[in-house]
């Protein structure tokens, strides 16, 4: 079923039962699996029916019975998947979530309302986000996670109220990054989450020993801009 103001690029292939409701723009070489349900009305109560949307990119993959919503006014009236985004099934995705490039969202991955994705970022399967909330590029969450707060860029984290289990190396080293740009990140790392500094300490050290790298100055400023406090290490 295809509703009203919906725009599909070419060579996008849309299977049985699925809903496209209204007001959502799909760009080119997209597949959506039979029983997704796409671009409906959220269920938040600040929705009073304004024209809010629904943008996709181009490449993506879209499984069963996942559940993506159109935006909200406070939201700014847009939900946007950027490109090479796969969503695996059952996988919700609230209104005015903004999900970048090339991230993966596992079996059951909930999402809530006004989250952020930076690109390369992997959920696995079962874990739920935080309204609000920002998890940072190639960023691992792990199976069963709950994010109350932002998750830093490169970093694994895991556990019911998610906390930092160290760098995704693995996914860095398969991405391309130098072994001295990991080395960085993780020295970065260290110094920002498992030292005992003061965080203007722990971000004047790293600056000064890391300053040069760009990957570290991006995860030293997501920190500093964080909204909702960064997800942290055990404590002991």
């Amino acid at each position: 079923m295809i509703g009203p103001g919906v725009k599909i690029g070419a060579g996008s292939v849309v299977g049985a039962s699925c809903v496209i409701e209204s007001l959502t723009t799909i760009g080119q070489r997209n597949r959506i699996f039979p029983f997704a349900a796409v671009g409906c009305a959220t269920p938040d109560l600040k929705f009073h029916g304004e024209p809010a949307t629904l943008e996709i990119g181009d490449d993506n993959t879209i499984r069963e019975f996942t559940s993506i919503h159109r935006g909200t006014e406070v939201g700014g009236m847009r939900t946007i998947i950027g490109n090479h985004v796969l969503v695996m099934p059952y996988v919700h995705i609230a209104h005015d979530c903004v999900i970048g490039d090339n991230c993966i969202l596992v079996n059951s991955t909930q999402l809530g309302g006004h989250c952020v994705l930076e690109e390369f970022v992997s959920l696995e399967g079962m874990s739920g986000v935080h309204q609000f909330c920002r998890i940072g590029a190639h960023a691992f969450v792990a199976a069963g996670a709950k994010v109350a707060q932002d998750v830093p860029p490169y970093s694994m984290v895991a556990g019911d109220r998610a906390r930092l289990a160290g760098v995704n190396e693995i996914g860095l080293q398969r991405r391309g990054f130098s072994a001295e740009k990991i080395l960085a990140i993780k020295g970065a790392t260290r110094t920002l989450f498992f030292s005992k500094l003061l965080r203007e300490d722990a971000i004047a050290k790293t600056l000064e020993e890391y300053g040069d790298v760009a990957e570290v100055r991006r995860l030293v400023d997501f920190i500093k801009n964080s909204e909702r406090g960064v997800v942290g290490r055990e404590r002991e």
